[in-house]
């Protein structure tokens, strides 16, 4: 780990925690006018994940910051449209095309591995696979001569191999999602020209990701800017000399932080979203960061066996006022949204709740809210009043 230089200001925790909420798209007034696309490239990075309960994740993120925003919308921002690309960054995400040149340096770490996942195909396939794609148009691996071997999820065909990997050395870009299967088209033809042609140094790719991180972070340590695209720590240190973010001192921190200088110019005042957050959301997928700035120790339990789950299947934390005051595990039954499961950090909470359960269920075309169980029951006259 570098020399960390010496704090060019001292911020208190609470100050720390609005930076992150402002740089998140939660804490003011949201571009409604830049619709989800606007959310990506303010994010630089959106998860996805096969789980959908009440949506999937990727469209939970631009709802938490714009309120009901359609599928259709969040769709055309990100495919078809030549807006975004998929590839590896926190996790598998939706990226903005503006940040393919960034990518370069993982897209030769990958060709230089030479393999996806410990899979290794016949060079021939993969050459059959590019052809086919510049011949025929966008395909599906269906399309392509099929998915798997068998009907197990991880048995891969060799053709499906190979276009993954062609995704991972870049040399193609999942242009659309149909039934959430990826559509492949060559990245020579799919991505923007200008983009394409640009041939940034690894140490250019590390140093716009690291402020492109501090942006969306606000504030954040070391391991935060590690964590948001998963870079390694001496990529990190590499890079943040030329990265532009200054470091700060933030109250309760142990470990020295960075902030966007921009960030710091004003003071982080607006209204705040109340709103369930995706477990996958930016503002909380790093589970250190979230304990450290809002107390709240929150982990998905989807994959924990049903007996051991504590909050539930995918409990979604409650945003409010700028703080994380419970969590809700949701669940749909024809025409009424089902929580499942709540907890909640008291009474002064209650109004916050009603108003997410009400906005998620409008959201999602539900006219009824049931509440299955509440953590603490006390709570449940007043909750079924401001929900009637």
């Amino acid at each position: 780990m570098a020399a960390t230089p010496a704090p060019t200001a001292r911020i208190s925790a609470d100050h720390a925690r609005r930076l992150a909420l402002r740089a998140q798209g939660l804490l003011g007034s949201p571009d409604r006018r830049a619709g989800a696309r606007g959310v990506l490239r303010l994010l630089g990075a959106v998860q996805l994940d096969t789980i959908s309960v009440l949506a999937r994740s990727h469209e939970l993120v631009p709802y938490a910051r714009l309120g009901a925003v359609g599928r259709r919308p969040v769709e055309e921002a990100y495919w078809g449209r030549g807006t975004a690309f998929e590839f590896w960054s926190h996790a598998a995400c939706i990226l903005p095309i503006e940040e393919w040149p960034l990518f370069a340096f993982r897209r030769r770490a990958n060709r230089a591995k030479g393999r996806v996942w410990g899979h290794q195909i016949d060079e021939g396939v993969y050459a059959q696979v590019i052809d086919q794609l510049r011949a025929e148009g966008p395909l599906t691996s269906t399309g392509l001569g099929g998915a798997k071997k068998t009907a197990e999820w991880w048995d891969w065909s060799d053709t499906k191999i190979a276009v993954e990997r062609a995704l991972a050395f870049g040399d193609v870009v999942v242009t659309e999602r149909r039934g959430w299967k990826r559509v492949y088209d060559l990245a020579e033809r799919a991505v923007p020209g200008d983009l394409f042609e640009q041939d940034l140094t690894d140490a250019e790719c590390l140093e716009r990701l690291v402020a492109q991180a501090g942006a969306a972070l606000g504030v954040a340590t070391r391991a935060d800017l590690m964590d948001y695209h998963r870079l390694k720590g001496a990529q990190v240190d590499a890079a943040l000399p030329a990265s532009g973010l200054v470091p700060v001192e933030v109250e309760g921190w142990s470990a020295p932080a960075w902030a966007d200088p921009a960030a710091l110019e004003t003071e982080p005042r607006g209204r705040h979203r109340t709103a369930l957050l995706s477990p996958f959301d930016s503002l909380i997928w790093d589970r250190p960061r979230t304990e450290r700035i809002f107390g709240m120790s929150h982990r998905l339990e989807a994959y924990t066996p049903k007996h051991k789950r504590v909050h539930g299947y995918f409990a979604m934390p409650l945003l409010a006022g700028g703080r994380l005051v419970g969590r809700v595990d949701p669940a749909r039954e024809g025409a009424t949204l089902v929580a499942r499961q709540v907890s909640l950090d008291g009474p002064r909470s209650v109004p916050a709740l009603a108003e997410a359960l009400r906005e998620a269920a409008a959201w999602v075309g539900c006219s009824d809210v049931r509440v299955e169980r509440l953590d603490d029951e006390a709570l449940r006259p007043a909750l079924e009043k401001l929900l009637a």
